[in-house]
């Protein structure tokens, strides 16, 4: 139980810095683009959106090689794939 709690510990983490690295990159390219992006906006986002995590599955923590060290960020208009 207790390795759970700890395993789970850390995907929450790996989480929580997933999400604001990017959330970072999405609202500094809104802002090079010439968007409003208002700091009493961004004082409310929050990084511990988790819709997009299956909790259940299993996990790789090796990195792949990406350009820039991220990968790319969706573009909204964008067919979803």
């Amino acid at each position: 139980m207790e390795d759970q709690i700890g395993a789970l510990g850390l995907v929450l983490n790996a989480l929580v810095l997933f999400n604001t690295r990017y959330m970072d990159a999405a609202v500094a390219k809104l802002r090079a683009e010439g968007f409003e992006v208002r700091q009493e906006d961004v004082a409310r986002l929050s990084p511990f959106v988790r819709h997009h995590v299956n909790l259940l599955g299993r996990y790789s923590f090796q990195l792949p090689e990406l350009p820039g060290g991220m990968r790319p960020l969706r573009v909204p208009d964008a067919e979803d794939q």
